[in-house]
């Protein structure tokens, strides 16, 4: 495996890190730039990488860099990377929402550059990742960012680039959706007078393991629901109440605000120097 520096020691970036060195990566191989110390010392105890304040050290040396930062760090971090970056050309992955390849290009230079919207179910290993990559991307290359992905999740390629805010608002902010429905049953049922533990533990199972049966038996989302839904049964009322409020049109004008507002985020940086 490759040197690989990661700018940003948050969550993302540790669950990666975790994910990479139980894969069998040596520490050795990894670098983190993170402005805070205590975060800093954290990581180096943690996971035996070394660690620096600022991103020009961390990433000289590095034949990936990886920028898990906010979209609107990037900016600031083109002064001190450029040149580094420019000089060495390392395969530059993205996973910040919502910058684009072609601002990325504007910023750091004609690199390899892969573009990622992981999701937080990645801090526990099951996270969904949508990648796409520019033309410099080589095979190997390619190859090395999904390793890199593949350490906290599921992936998927796209080739073409304007599906990732379509990513973004599906499996990006779709953590939050589900957390939504689960909080909406477990107070419907609290209503009903469960106690709330219960509701709470009830509900996020079942979840689980709906989540575990669409994703293992490889069946289309359709039939698994007409299996669970007896004619003139419970599972059929509870449908036809959320047919009836248009459960498919709220889900699909909620998909393409997120999709909207990912767009604005990056034609917002449009206009960073």
């Amino acid at each position: 495996m490759t040197r690989i520096a990661f700018i940003g020691g948050g969550n993302m970036a540790r669950s990666l890190i975790g994910g990479l060195l139980k894969t069998g990566i040596a520490a050795s191989s990894v670098s983190v730039a993170e402005p805070r110390a205590e975060a800093r010392q954290e990581l180096g105890r943690e996971f035996g990488v070394a660690c620096y304040a600022d991103a020009r050290p961390a990433a000289a040396e590095a034949e990936v860099v990886l920028l898990a930062v906010k979209p609107q760090v990037m900016p600031a971090l083109r002064a001190e990377l450029q040149d580094v970056l420019r000089q060495h050309r390392p395969l530059l992955i993205s996973i910040a929402a919502g910058v684009r390849i072609d601002q990325l290009e504007r910023w750091f230079g004609a690199l390899p550059i892969v573009r990622c919207m992981p999701n937080t179910p990645a801090l526990i290993g099951a996270g969904a990742t949508g990648l796409c990559a520019n033309s410099r991307v080589s095979p190997p290359q390619r190859a090395v960012a999904q390793r890199i992905l593949d350490a906290a999740g599921l992936t998927r390629w796209l080739e073409d680039e304007s599906l990732m805010d379509t990513v973004t608002a599906l499996s990006g902010s779709g953590p939050a959706y589900f957390f939504a429905l689960v909080e909406a049953l477990e107070d419907a049922a609290v209503a009903q007078g469960m106690p709330r533990e219960t509701a709470r533990a009830l509900a996020a199972q079942t979840c689980l393991g709906a989540g575990r049966m669409l994703a293992e038996s490889g069946e289309d989302p359709s039939e698994l629901r007409r299996r669970v839904t007896s004619p003139n049964g419970t599972t059929q009322a509870a449908l036809e109440s959320f047919s009836a409020d248009g459960l498919p049109r709220m889900v699909a004008r909620a998909v393409a605000a997120a999709t909207r507002r990912g767009e604005e985020l990056a034609a917002a940086l449009d206009d960073a120097p």
